[in-house]
């Protein structure tokens, strides 16, 4: 997976005419890679491995680049972050979180579920953003 996402990584960064700096490139290999979710200090601590002394900000500002882009995906209830398992950007994002083992699956329903979108059209609600987070077990943990 790591290889595939810096390959449509260097192809975003082109069309949009932004830079994929050394961070940029790191901070999304080390999510890309991560079978579990990473916390930013988590992600700064492994790009330790690859810039010197790096400092939290520069963790962060690579995380908010490819979170805004579509590449990763944060996990509020575990302040934490992976990346896009199918590489494309959406409005909503869904997670199936295992409480034992930690695996997150990411269920890619693009768009807001019928019943949902009434509730949010009877009180003229204009989402912009949407996010379920399922906590249980998966097959393997129970």
């Amino acid at each position: 997976m790591t290889t595939m996402i810096i390959k449509k990584a260097k192809e975003y960064c082109d069309q949009n005419g932004a830079r994929l700096t050394d961070p940029r490139h790191h901070v999304l290999e080390i999510i890309g890679g991560s079978k579990k979710p990473l916390t930013a200090y988590e992600v700064l601590e492994k790009l330790g491995s690859f810039l010197d002394k790096p400092k939290p900000p520069t963790a962060y500002r690579a995380i908010e680049f490819w979170e805004k882009a579509g590449f990763i995906h944060r996990i509020e209830s575990l302040n934490s972050y992976v990346a896009c398992s199918v590489g494309h950007h959406h409005s909503g994002s869904q997670f199936m979180i295992c409480d034992d083992c930690g695996d997150v699956s990411e269920a890619h329903l693009c768009s807001i579920p019928e019943s949902l979108k009434t509730k949010t059209d009877e009180r003229d609600f204009k989402p912009s953003f949407w996010s379920v987070e399922l906590h249980g077990q998966c097959s393997d943990c129970r």
